[in-house]
């Protein structure tokens, strides 16, 4: 078996919630973290290279996330962890833009259906915040809690998709039975 060593590079976004440090090998986005946030990985011994390929993709891809004219991303992803998290992880992947759920349902989805808190530390350990948006799992009561970015990022984080998924909504086409085009709707 061969083992296959991939460089990790690393730039640092600006973004409208504070500087981003981005994380990717030579074909796959590998993290996407805040500024101070404790699971963020040490760079040194990393490339710092913001004209990385993917990285540069993912920069772009913020910035119309950010922007309001992207709701879903297209950069390859690859993250590792337990076999359980990346269960949970991959189920944090499926949730619309601007909807949530409760860590309950993440644990009932990803097949562990008595493990909400369970859920709830494997989502607090995602590395790729933001394009696998665990933003988007709520309380049972809806409210907030935890975030690795801290929860007033959390909220202003829902509060941009919300605006963006009605701003979609209202200048999607009609249909003529008066439906909207979900087709039309995405931004």
């Amino acid at each position: 078996m061969f083992l296959i060593h991939l460089m990790n590079s690393f730039t640092i976004l600006p973004s409208p919630l504070g500087d981003l440090l981005l994380v990717a090998d030579e074909t796959h986005l590998r993290g996407v973290y805040f500024a101070g946030e404790k699971h963020a990985p040490p760079t040194r011994g990393w490339e710092h290279n913001p004209d990385q390929a993917v990285l540069k993709q993912t920069a772009c891809e913020l910035a119309e996330y950010f922007s309001g004219s992207r709701t879903a991303f297209s950069v390859p992803l690859r993250y590792e962890g337990t076999s359980f998290q990346q269960a949970i992880w991959r189920q944090i992947s499926a949730i619309p833009f601007g909807r949530t759920i409760s860590y309950s349902e993440l644990a009932q989805r990803a097949g562990a259906p008595n493990a909400p808190r369970a859920a709830g530390t494997a989502t607090g350990q995602n590395p790729l915040s933001i394009l696998v948006p665990c933003h988007r799992v709520v309380g049972s009561n809806g409210g907030m809690h935890g975030y690795a970015g801290g929860l007033d990022r959390k909220r202003r984080l829902l509060q941009l998709e919300t605006v963006t998924a009605s701003r979609a909504e209202r200048t999607s086409p009609k249909r003529p039975d008066g439906g909207r085009d979900a087709r039309a709707a995405r931004v």
